[in-house]
């Protein structure tokens, strides 16, 4: 197995986090997004829209994170992580959504601006990044996990950029219950941190 990923990227650092959370051994294949290595014909093979995260599990390929993720929990047959029941399964993928929609146009999109120069409007994707924070807050007042009474892959799928959101200019640090969360991801056996960069602000302690 491997995963075709950039250390950078919220979205590879949510695939590569669930694959050390599962115990699955992959090779890590970086990619050189700055070198444009994910717009170069092999790699369009693999992905055409030319985006990591890519996984190639012995020749059957899946992209996008989220599709990773829900690959790699019905594959381990791990119901804990995605539920089968109807009811459990529609809560994860409520949030599989918000960290698709929300989160990619939030604080994703604003650390964008500071890490790798994107021409979005700072302004604008700050506050969005505080809405849906804002929300995610009121969720885990109720709960300790966001869609269940246990870790699944959309506490996977919502941590990276929420983690590196300071590295956006997003300060965290009135959200107490999103930290609680962060922290107890960050707890869970086979954790893998995302790695740091040193642009933004200081993150919440």
């Amino acid at each position: 197995m491997k995963l075709y990923y950039h250390p950078l990227s919220g979205h590879a650092h949510r695939a590569r986090l669930f694959l050390s959370l599962l115990g699955v051994e992959a090779d890590l294949v970086e990619v050189n997004l700055a070198a444009g290595a994910h717009k170069a014909p092999d790699f369009l093979a693999l992905n055409p829209f030319g985006q990591v995260p890519v996984l190639d599990d012995d020749g059957t390929i899946i992209s996008d994170s989220n599709a990773i993720l829900v690959y790699l929990a019905k594959k381990n047959a791990a119901r804990n992580w995605l539920p089968e029941d109807a009811k459990g399964a529609a809560a994860v993928q409520r949030w599989l959504s918000v960290a698709a929609g929300e989160i990619a146009y939030g604080p994703c999109a604003a650390r964008l601006i500071t890490v790798f120069n994107a021409p979005f409007n700072a302004t604008e994707v700050i506050a969005r990044a505080h809405v849906i924070l804002g929300r995610i807050e009121a969720e885990l007042g109720e709960r300790q996990w966001i869609a269940a009474t246990h870790p699944t892959i959309a506490d996977v799928a919502l941590y990276s950029y929420i983690a590196r959101a300071p590295e956006g200019n997003v300060d965290r640090s009135a959200y107490i219950n999103v930290s609680a969360w962060l922290q107890r991801v960050e707890a869970l056996p086979g954790f893998v941190a995302f790695q740091k960069t040193a642009v933004g602000i200081s993150e919440a302690a």
